[in-house]
């Protein structure tokens, strides 16, 4: 065969033969590309990086099937973005507070930052986020601290724009509550 092979027939020597070249091709061809996709949704370069491996992996092991009637560049997006946010779950704000603290404990004056991380950490507004659902939690993560739109946090966490904004409201209300 002479030419670059499409993104379909890639996908199709990955599935059908685990065709590893087809594989690297196909890596070469939207790696780079996921890679600076995801650094705009996540700060973290190792979460990101990590993000991308599981992505291709999924491919490779065949977990992720793709229906030949949509563009592969979407769906790997998809795949990648269902897997940050599983990973920020995983990972989440409260275990990058305790690992910055870590490191701040050295110190001898805790800074003003120092200060608010402690408080979100121990504080009241930690127990509230605590008792907030995952889904609540993560529509605030997406939309708070990653500072996404709510186009763009439906597109991450796939769901519909509207299911976002009544999440978000739904989760500042209760954190309100809580707060009062």
């Amino acid at each position: 065969m002479s030419g670059t092979r499409s993104d379909g027939e890639l996908l199709r020597a990955v599935a059908a033969d685990g065709d590893r070249s087809a594989f690297e091709e196909l890596y070469r061809r939207y790696a780079p590309w996921l890679t600076a996709r995801m650094r705009g949704r996540c700060a973290d370069p190792g979460i990101v990086d990590d993000v991308v491996q599981e992505t291709f992996l999924a491919v490779w092991r065949g977990s992720a099937r793709y229906r030949e009637d949509g563009d592969v560049a979407g769906w790997l997006w998809r795949i990648a973005s269902r897997r940050l946010v599983d990973a920020l779950r995983g990972a989440g704000a409260r275990g990058r507070l305790r690992q910055a603290l870590a490191r701040l404990r050295h110190r001898d004056e805790a800074s003003a930052e120092e200060r608010v991380l402690a408080g979100v950490e121990h504080g009241d507004l930690a127990g509230a986020l605590v008792r907030l659902s995952p889904e609540l939690r993560a529509v605030l993560q997406a939309t708070v601290v990653d500072g996404l739109t709510t186009r763009e946090a439906a597109v991450l966490l796939g769901i519909p724009p509207g299911t976002v904004k009544t999440r978000a409201m739904r989760a500042r209300r209760q954190l309100r509550e809580a707060l009062a």
